[in-house]
Protein backbone atom coordinates (compact mmCIF):
# COMPACT_ATOMS: atom_id res chain seq x y z
CA UNK A 1 0.00 0.00 0.00
CA UNK A 2 1.13 3.50 -0.28
CA UNK A 3 0.42 6.91 2.10
CA UNK A 4 -0.56 9.93 0.58
CA UNK A 5 3.54 11.14 0.06
CA UNK A 6 4.22 7.95 -1.58
CA UNK A 7 1.75 8.53 -4.04
CA UNK A 8 3.14 11.71 -4.55
CA UNK A 9 6.36 11.08 -5.43
CA UNK A 10 5.41 8.45 -7.46
CA UNK A 11 3.19 10.33 -9.78
CA UNK A 12 4.58 12.42 -12.47
CA UNK A 13 1.09 14.57 -12.77
CA UNK A 14 0.62 14.93 -9.11
CA UNK A 15 4.25 16.26 -9.24
CA UNK A 16 3.58 18.19 -12.33
CA UNK A 17 0.87 20.22 -10.56
CA UNK A 18 3.26 21.94 -8.27
CA UNK A 19 5.54 23.11 -11.14
CA UNK A 20 5.82 26.64 -10.71
CA UNK A 21 4.55 26.92 -7.37
CA UNK A 22 6.45 28.15 -3.87
CA UNK A 23 5.67 24.92 -1.75
CA UNK A 24 5.23 24.73 2.29
CA UNK A 25 5.25 21.02 4.63
CA UNK A 26 3.18 20.76 7.53
CA UNK A 27 5.02 17.66 9.15
CA UNK A 28 6.75 16.33 12.24
CA UNK A 29 9.04 13.31 12.57
CA UNK A 30 6.58 10.82 11.26
CA UNK A 31 6.19 12.50 8.03
CA UNK A 32 8.58 9.70 6.91
CA UNK A 33 8.04 7.70 3.19
CA UNK A 34 7.87 4.18 2.79
CA UNK A 35 11.69 3.64 2.50
CA UNK A 36 11.74 6.27 5.73
CA UNK A 37 13.12 9.28 4.51
CA UNK A 38 11.64 12.39 6.02
CA UNK A 39 9.32 13.91 3.38
CA UNK A 40 10.85 17.53 3.98
CA UNK A 41 14.12 15.85 1.83
CA UNK A 42 12.01 13.45 -0.35
CA UNK A 43 9.79 16.64 -1.48
CA UNK A 44 13.35 18.53 -2.00
CA UNK A 45 15.08 15.40 -3.97
CA UNK A 46 12.37 15.08 -5.84
CA UNK A 47 12.41 18.52 -7.31
CA UNK A 48 9.47 20.32 -5.36
CA UNK A 49 10.00 24.13 -4.85
CA UNK A 50 9.96 23.69 -0.86
CA UNK A 51 10.47 27.28 0.55
CA UNK A 52 8.99 26.79 3.77
CA UNK A 53 7.98 24.05 6.65
CA UNK A 54 6.03 24.19 9.82
CA UNK A 55 6.06 22.30 12.92
CA UNK A 56 2.85 21.49 15.26
CA UNK A 57 2.49 20.66 18.83
CA UNK A 58 5.71 19.02 19.92
CA UNK A 59 7.42 20.76 16.82
CA UNK A 60 8.94 19.59 13.42
CA UNK A 61 11.43 17.44 15.20
CA UNK A 62 9.05 15.79 17.67
CA UNK A 63 11.25 17.31 20.77
CA UNK A 64 8.99 18.65 22.90
CA UNK A 65 8.06 16.17 25.93
CA UNK A 66 5.17 17.43 27.33
CA UNK A 67 1.82 19.53 26.66
CA UNK A 68 2.35 23.40 27.05
CA UNK A 69 6.03 23.40 25.98
CA UNK A 70 6.24 25.57 22.85
CA UNK A 71 9.16 25.56 20.07
CA UNK A 72 10.47 28.27 18.78
CA UNK A 73 10.79 29.47 15.06
CA UNK A 74 13.94 28.70 12.99
CA UNK A 75 15.51 28.71 10.05
CA UNK A 76 16.77 24.92 8.43
CA UNK A 77 20.60 24.43 8.31
CA UNK A 78 20.52 22.29 5.35
CA UNK A 79 17.96 23.99 3.24
CA UNK A 80 17.96 27.39 4.83
CA UNK A 81 14.15 27.75 4.39
CA UNK A 82 12.06 29.25 7.62
CA UNK A 83 10.79 26.71 9.85
CA UNK A 84 7.61 28.36 11.89
CA UNK A 85 5.88 26.97 14.95
CA UNK A 86 2.17 26.28 15.51
CA UNK A 87 2.51 25.48 19.02
CA UNK A 88 4.24 28.79 19.64
CA UNK A 89 3.77 32.43 19.97
CA UNK A 90 0.40 31.30 17.99
CA UNK A 91 -1.68 28.12 16.92
CA UNK A 92 -2.68 29.32 14.30
CA UNK A 93 -0.50 30.61 10.66
CA UNK A 94 -0.28 34.52 10.40
CA UNK A 95 -0.73 36.27 7.70
CA UNK A 96 3.32 36.59 7.02
CA UNK A 97 3.94 32.53 7.38
CA UNK A 98 1.00 31.92 4.93
CA UNK A 99 2.76 34.50 2.17
CA UNK A 100 5.68 31.90 2.59
CA UNK A 101 4.05 29.37 0.22
CA UNK A 102 1.20 29.07 -2.62
CA UNK A 103 0.34 25.62 -2.15
CA UNK A 104 0.62 24.02 1.55
CA UNK A 105 1.32 19.86 1.33
CA UNK A 106 -0.26 18.58 5.40
CA UNK A 107 1.20 15.47 5.94
CA UNK A 108 0.66 14.76 9.85
CA UNK A 109 0.54 10.98 11.31
CA UNK A 110 -2.87 11.70 13.62
CA UNK A 111 -3.99 9.54 15.81
CA UNK A 112 -7.74 9.34 15.28
CA UNK A 113 -8.73 11.31 18.38
CA UNK A 114 -10.40 14.69 18.92
CA UNK A 115 -8.34 15.97 21.43
CA UNK A 116 -4.80 15.03 19.60
CA UNK A 117 -3.72 18.62 18.50
CA UNK A 118 -3.09 18.00 14.39
CA UNK A 119 -7.23 17.93 13.92
CA UNK A 120 -6.98 21.42 15.01
CA UNK A 121 -3.98 22.76 13.28
CA UNK A 122 -5.67 21.33 10.18
CA UNK A 123 -8.75 23.22 10.76
CA UNK A 124 -6.66 26.30 11.35
CA UNK A 125 -4.59 26.31 8.20
CA UNK A 126 -7.91 25.50 5.67
CA UNK A 127 -9.09 28.59 7.86
CA UNK A 128 -6.38 30.77 7.04
CA UNK A 129 -6.07 29.54 3.45
CA UNK A 130 -9.57 30.27 3.04
CA UNK A 131 -8.78 34.35 3.80
CA UNK A 132 -5.43 34.33 1.75
CA UNK A 133 -6.31 32.02 -1.00
CA UNK A 134 -3.66 29.37 -0.22
CA UNK A 135 -3.90 25.73 -1.86
CA UNK A 136 -4.08 23.00 0.91
CA UNK A 137 -3.27 19.13 0.19
CA UNK A 138 -3.43 16.66 2.70
CA UNK A 139 -1.14 13.54 2.17
CA UNK A 140 -3.39 11.10 3.51
CA UNK A 141 -2.11 8.59 6.44
CA UNK A 142 -3.75 5.83 8.32
CA UNK A 143 -6.02 6.35 11.24
CA UNK A 144 -4.26 4.35 13.28
CA UNK A 145 -7.12 3.47 15.66
CA UNK A 146 -9.72 2.50 12.81
CA UNK A 147 -13.09 3.45 12.06
CA UNK A 148 -14.98 2.81 15.64
CA UNK A 149 -16.39 6.19 16.63
CA UNK A 150 -16.60 6.54 20.39
CA UNK A 151 -17.64 9.23 22.64
CA UNK A 152 -19.78 12.36 23.40
CA UNK A 153 -19.78 15.32 21.11
CA UNK A 154 -17.64 18.57 21.67
CA UNK A 155 -20.35 21.13 22.75
CA UNK A 156 -20.68 24.43 21.51
CA UNK A 157 -18.76 26.69 23.43
CA UNK A 158 -16.50 24.54 24.39
CA UNK A 159 -13.91 24.57 21.68
CA UNK A 160 -10.29 24.72 22.21
CA UNK A 161 -6.87 23.83 20.38
CA UNK A 162 -8.16 20.13 22.12
CA UNK A 163 -11.07 20.12 20.51
CA UNK A 164 -11.97 22.15 17.46
CA UNK A 165 -15.70 21.21 16.40
CA UNK A 166 -18.50 19.81 17.44
CA UNK A 167 -17.50 16.19 17.03
CA UNK A 168 -16.89 12.81 19.01
CA UNK A 169 -13.70 11.86 20.91
CA UNK A 170 -12.63 8.83 18.59
CA UNK A 171 -13.78 9.94 15.30
CA UNK A 172 -12.95 7.35 13.23
CA UNK A 173 -11.69 9.85 10.19
CA UNK A 174 -8.71 9.88 8.17
CA UNK A 175 -6.85 13.65 8.10
CA UNK A 176 -7.82 13.63 4.68
CA UNK A 177 -11.73 13.19 5.43
CA UNK A 178 -11.97 15.26 7.93
CA UNK A 179 -10.66 18.36 5.61
CA UNK A 180 -13.30 17.58 3.37
CA UNK A 181 -15.66 17.73 6.56
CA UNK A 182 -14.34 20.67 7.69
CA UNK A 183 -14.47 22.49 4.23
CA UNK A 184 -17.96 21.29 4.79
CA UNK A 185 -19.47 21.68 8.12
CA UNK A 186 -17.75 25.66 7.77
CA UNK A 187 -18.49 26.31 4.76
CA UNK A 188 -14.90 26.75 3.91
CA UNK A 189 -14.24 28.61 0.38
CA UNK A 190 -10.26 26.87 -0.16
CA UNK A 191 -8.82 25.01 -2.80
CA UNK A 192 -8.82 21.73 -0.92
CA UNK A 193 -6.99 18.37 -2.46
CA UNK A 194 -6.57 14.79 -0.40
CA UNK A 195 -4.03 12.71 -2.37
CA UNK A 196 -5.44 9.83 -0.97
CA UNK A 197 -3.91 6.64 -0.02
CA UNK A 198 -3.55 3.52 -1.93
CA UNK A 199 -4.76 0.15 -0.68
CA UNK A 200 -5.30 1.07 3.04
CA UNK A 201 -8.24 -0.97 4.47
CA UNK A 202 -9.43 0.49 7.81
CA UNK A 203 -10.93 -2.73 8.85
CA UNK A 204 -8.64 -4.87 7.02
CA UNK A 205 -5.40 -6.53 8.62
CA UNK A 206 -3.91 -4.14 11.35
CA UNK A 207 -7.06 -2.68 12.21
CA UNK A 208 -6.53 0.60 10.92
CA UNK A 209 -2.41 0.37 11.20
CA UNK A 210 -1.11 -1.35 8.28
CA UNK A 211 1.37 -3.87 9.38
CA UNK A 212 3.45 -3.40 6.44
CA UNK A 213 4.11 0.26 7.83
CA UNK A 214 6.72 1.11 10.51
CA UNK A 215 5.25 3.06 13.41
CA UNK A 216 7.16 6.20 14.32
CA UNK A 217 5.95 8.36 17.15
CA UNK A 218 4.04 11.77 15.54
CA UNK A 219 4.72 12.65 19.09
CA UNK A 220 7.12 11.34 21.91
CA UNK A 221 4.79 10.26 24.09
CA UNK A 222 3.08 7.83 21.10
CA UNK A 223 5.40 4.85 21.29
CA UNK A 224 3.26 2.32 19.96
CA UNK A 225 -0.08 1.12 18.02
CA UNK A 226 -0.97 0.14 21.20
CA UNK A 227 -0.81 3.68 22.89
CA UNK A 228 -2.44 4.77 19.82
CA UNK A 229 -5.53 2.31 20.05
CA UNK A 230 -5.84 3.40 23.54
CA UNK A 231 -5.44 6.83 23.66
CA UNK A 232 -8.92 8.29 23.13
CA UNK A 233 -9.46 6.65 26.85
CA UNK A 234 -5.96 7.16 28.40
CA UNK A 235 -5.66 10.79 27.01
CA UNK A 236 -8.48 11.97 29.82
CA UNK A 237 -6.14 10.89 32.84
CA UNK A 238 -4.28 14.13 31.87
CA UNK A 239 -7.24 16.12 33.56
CA UNK A 240 -6.71 13.25 36.67
CA UNK A 241 -4.54 13.55 39.26
CA UNK A 242 -3.48 10.03 38.50
CA UNK A 243 -0.68 9.09 36.66
CA UNK A 244 -1.29 8.40 32.64
CA UNK A 245 1.91 6.71 32.72
CA UNK A 246 4.49 9.82 31.78
CA UNK A 247 7.39 9.22 33.20
CA UNK A 248 7.86 5.81 32.40
CA UNK A 249 8.23 4.17 29.25
CA UNK A 250 4.82 2.99 28.53
CA UNK A 251 2.92 6.50 28.66
CA UNK A 252 -0.97 7.21 27.92
CA UNK A 253 -1.42 2.67 27.75
CA UNK A 254 -2.47 2.55 31.35
CA UNK A 255 -6.18 3.25 33.18
CA UNK A 256 -4.37 4.69 36.31
CA UNK A 257 -1.15 4.81 38.15
CA UNK A 258 -0.90 6.39 41.56
CA UNK A 259 0.52 5.32 45.10
CA UNK A 260 -2.50 4.87 46.67
CA UNK A 261 -5.07 3.28 44.94
CA UNK A 262 -5.34 -0.59 44.84
CA UNK A 263 -5.44 -1.65 41.69
CA UNK A 264 -6.72 -4.84 41.76
CA UNK A 265 -9.58 -3.70 43.91
CA UNK A 266 -10.39 -0.99 41.10
CA UNK A 267 -10.47 -4.07 38.39
CA UNK A 268 -13.16 -5.75 40.31
CA UNK A 269 -15.54 -2.83 40.98
CA UNK A 270 -15.19 -2.39 36.74
CA UNK A 271 -16.20 -6.25 36.27
CA UNK A 272 -18.78 -5.28 38.62
CA UNK A 273 -20.25 -2.21 37.64
CA UNK A 274 -19.98 -2.54 33.56
CA UNK A 275 -18.34 -5.53 32.58
CA UNK A 276 -19.29 -5.48 29.01
CA UNK A 277 -17.25 -2.10 28.60
CA UNK A 278 -14.05 -3.89 29.36
CA UNK A 279 -14.42 -6.32 26.01
CA UNK A 280 -11.88 -6.06 23.39
CA UNK A 281 -8.64 -6.08 25.16
CA UNK A 282 -6.89 -7.92 28.45
CA UNK A 283 -6.45 -5.93 31.65
CA UNK A 284 -3.20 -6.32 33.17
CA UNK A 285 -1.93 -5.28 36.98
CA UNK A 286 1.47 -3.47 36.82
CA UNK A 287 3.68 -1.27 38.63
CA UNK A 288 5.83 1.66 37.92
CA UNK A 289 7.82 4.64 39.18
CA UNK A 290 7.75 7.58 37.23
CA UNK A 291 11.12 9.25 36.95
CA UNK A 292 8.93 12.43 35.63
CA UNK A 293 5.14 14.25 35.77
CA UNK A 294 2.92 13.07 38.23
CA UNK A 295 3.85 10.70 41.63
CA UNK A 296 7.43 11.21 40.20
CA UNK A 297 9.51 9.05 42.21
CA UNK A 298 6.28 7.04 43.60
CA UNK A 299 5.66 3.56 43.93
CA UNK A 300 2.56 3.04 41.88
CA UNK A 301 -0.24 0.59 41.44
CA UNK A 302 -1.62 0.49 37.90
CA UNK A 303 -3.65 -0.78 35.37
CA UNK A 304 -1.94 -1.38 31.87
CA UNK A 305 -4.34 -2.04 28.92
CA UNK A 306 -3.36 -4.70 25.99
CA UNK A 307 -5.19 -3.80 22.84
CA UNK A 308 -2.96 -6.04 20.93
CA UNK A 309 -2.18 -10.09 20.22
CA UNK A 310 -4.76 -12.52 20.15
CA UNK A 311 -6.64 -11.52 22.76
CA UNK A 312 -7.55 -7.94 21.24
CA UNK A 313 -11.19 -6.85 18.74
CA UNK A 314 -10.96 -3.75 17.49
CA UNK A 315 -14.41 -3.84 17.20
CA UNK A 316 -15.40 -4.31 20.42
CA UNK A 317 -12.51 -2.25 22.14
CA UNK A 318 -14.15 0.80 23.48
CA UNK A 319 -11.54 3.12 25.09
CA UNK A 320 -13.63 5.93 25.75
CA UNK A 321 -16.12 3.62 28.03
CA UNK A 322 -13.04 1.24 29.46
CA UNK A 323 -11.40 4.87 30.73
CA UNK A 324 -14.60 6.30 32.29
CA UNK A 325 -15.44 3.17 33.77
CA UNK A 326 -11.87 3.19 35.45
CA UNK A 327 -12.80 6.75 36.85
CA UNK A 328 -16.07 5.55 38.19
CA UNK A 329 -14.68 2.48 39.90
CA UNK A 330 -12.43 4.65 41.76
CA UNK A 331 -14.73 7.39 42.80
CA UNK A 332 -16.59 4.20 44.01
CA UNK A 333 -14.08 2.90 46.41
CA UNK A 334 -12.67 5.72 47.19
CA UNK A 335 -15.77 8.43 47.41
CA UNK A 336 -13.31 11.49 48.63
CA UNK A 337 -10.66 10.92 46.75
CA UNK A 338 -9.27 14.37 44.91
CA UNK A 339 -9.54 12.81 41.25
CA UNK A 340 -10.23 15.98 39.17
CA UNK A 341 -6.91 18.10 38.16
CA UNK A 342 -7.53 21.80 38.73
CA UNK A 343 -4.56 23.39 36.35
CA UNK A 344 -5.04 26.16 32.94
CA UNK A 345 -5.12 22.70 30.24
CA UNK A 346 -4.05 24.04 26.98
CA UNK A 347 -4.62 27.73 28.57
CA UNK A 348 -8.02 27.19 29.43
CA UNK A 349 -8.43 29.10 32.67
CA UNK A 350 -12.10 28.62 33.40
CA UNK A 351 -12.72 25.02 32.95
CA UNK A 352 -11.60 22.14 34.53
CA UNK A 353 -8.66 20.10 32.91
CA UNK A 354 -11.56 16.79 32.25
CA UNK A 355 -14.22 19.05 30.99
CA UNK A 356 -11.65 20.82 28.55
CA UNK A 357 -10.66 17.54 27.37
CA UNK A 358 -13.92 16.08 26.78
CA UNK A 359 -15.71 18.83 25.39
CA UNK A 360 -18.06 19.57 28.15
CA UNK A 361 -18.78 18.62 31.70
CA UNK A 362 -21.23 15.09 31.29
CA UNK A 363 -18.17 12.51 31.73
CA UNK A 364 -16.98 14.56 34.69
CA UNK A 365 -20.95 14.44 36.15
CA UNK A 366 -21.48 10.77 35.46
CA UNK A 367 -18.36 9.93 37.37
CA UNK A 368 -19.27 11.67 40.38
CA UNK A 369 -22.99 10.91 40.70
CA UNK A 370 -23.61 8.16 43.00
CA UNK A 371 -26.43 6.88 41.34
CA UNK A 372 -25.75 7.17 37.54
CA UNK A 373 -25.33 3.84 35.78
CA UNK A 374 -23.63 2.47 32.74
CA UNK A 375 -26.98 3.21 30.68
CA UNK A 376 -26.82 7.16 31.68
CA UNK A 377 -23.65 7.25 29.93
CA UNK A 378 -24.28 4.86 27.57
CA UNK A 379 -27.05 6.56 26.07
CA UNK A 380 -25.40 9.89 25.80
CA UNK A 381 -22.59 8.55 23.98
CA UNK A 382 -24.75 6.43 21.74
CA UNK A 383 -27.00 9.18 20.14
CA UNK A 384 -23.89 11.36 19.57
CA UNK A 385 -22.20 8.28 17.98
CA UNK A 386 -25.00 7.51 15.95
CA UNK A 387 -25.45 11.40 15.25
CA UNK A 388 -21.44 11.89 14.24
CA UNK A 389 -21.51 8.38 11.21
CA UNK A 390 -24.62 9.86 9.45
CA UNK A 391 -22.65 13.63 9.25
CA UNK A 392 -19.81 12.57 8.36
CA UNK A 393 -20.63 9.29 5.65
CA UNK A 394 -20.63 11.28 2.92
CA UNK A 395 -16.59 12.27 3.19
CA UNK A 396 -14.92 8.69 3.62
CA UNK A 397 -12.66 8.00 0.85
CA UNK A 398 -12.12 4.34 1.70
Amino acid sequence: MKFGIDRLLADPDLLGALNGKRVSLVAHPASVTEDLTHSLDALIAAGVNVTSAFGPQHGLKGDKQDNMVETADELDPHYNISVFSLYGEVRRPTGQMMSSADVFLFDLQDLGCRIYTFVTTLLYLLEEAAKHGKEVWVLDRPNPAGRPVEGTMLVPGHESFVGAAPMPMRHGLTLGEMGHWFTAHFGLDVSYRVVAMEGWQPDGEGSGWPTSRVWINPSPNAASVNMARCYAGTVMIEGATVSEGRGTTRPLEVLFGAPDIDAKAVLAEMQRFAPDWLQGARLRECWFEPTFHKHSGKLCNALMIHAEGPHYDHGAFKPWRMQALAFKAIRRLYPSYDLWRDFPYEYELDRLAIDVINGGPSLREWVDDAAASPHDLDAMASHDEAAWIADVKQHLLY
